[in-house]
């Protein structure tokens, strides 16, 4: 008998499978990755701002350039109605949570290809890699909450009751940029037009979306229900009732939240579809 017996014994040989129907995605599975889930944020948050000068206050001169252009156009030159809000303040709440929609959806779109290598050489669910781009969205959200706030001192405007709302809010938005980019990434592997794209989609949106202009300017009742399929629009005018008291979403926000729903379902259906083929063809 040889000596080293290792030599001509068999190796092990170990095949992960995917786990069958819904139970891919199962929450257990995503809390036993956690702190990969927490090492990916950590990562697309040093990514971002890495070799940067200016550092986190982009994340304050996003909104705020915005706010500043929209402000002189549409708030003094086109004099557009702002519900006896501030217009400046109107618009940064309607920004604040378009910018958190914008920047995960934008960055989770993109993850798979990003994170090309890791995919490719170690298991885990990939639903963590889109997951973990969004979730890093809330650190450029929350850096521009402190202007909202400083916004909010200038005008002596407090907000009322309706601001507990705001953490359901953030949740709402962070789930549509989820929903929308399962379809995205996974298409983005197997069709990079979609980086191309997506930026074309996002300035159609966000003139779609109320958020430098008042969803009272829609007098149409048809056009008001087919408004309210975006889910942006009942988002915004939450965020808009939640800090500053304005008129609330109403059913608006029941469409919103249906269609996120539907956005999100749908999405974790095609990605679970296509996930198995992302190594081989990212």
């Amino acid at each position: 008998m040889p000596a080293d017996v290792s030599a001509v014994l068999p190796r092990p040989f170990i095949r992960i499978d995917p786990r069958a129907g819904w139970a891919r995605h199962d929450l257990r599975e995503i809390w036993r990755y956690r702190e990969l889930l927490g090492f990916l944020v950590w990562r697309d948050i040093k990514v971002r701002y890495k070799q940067t000068v200016l550092g986190v206050v982009w994340a304050i001169l996003q909104p705020l350039v915005p706010v500043v252009m929209f402000s002189v156009i549409f708030g003094r030159i086109a004099k557009l109605p702002s519900e006896g809000i501030p217009y400046p303040l109107f618009a940064l709440t309607g920004l604040l949570p378009w910018q958190l929609f914008a920047t995960a959806l934008t960055s989770a779109s993109n993850s798979l290809v990003g994170s090309a290598g890791l995919i490719t050489k170690v298991y885990f669910p990939r639903l963590i890699i889109p997951l973990a781009a969004v979730c890093a969205a809330l650190v450029d959200f929350g850096i521009s909450l402190v202007l909202v706030v400083l916004l909010l001192a200038w005008y002596g405007i407090a907000p009322g009751v309706g601001v507990i709302a705001l953490p359901l809010l953030v949740a709402f938005a962070l789930a549509t940029a989820l929903g929308v980019s399962l379809w995205t990434s996974a298409l983005n592997v197997q069709y990079r037009d979609v980086q191309y794209l997506l930026p074309f989609v996002m300035q159609a949106w966000l003139l779609a979306s109320p958020v430098a202009y008042s969803m009272t300017l829609i007098e149409s009742p048809r056009w008001r229900v087919l408004y309210a399929l975006n889910p942006l629009a009942g988002i915004v005018q939450g965020f808009r009732w939640a800090l500053l008291g304005a008129a609330p979403p109403g059913a608006t926000a029941f469409a919103s939240v249906s269609f996120t729903l539907l956005l999100l379902v749908g999405g974790l259906m095609y990605f679970r579809r296509t996930e198995d083929s992302f190594a081989d063809v990212i």
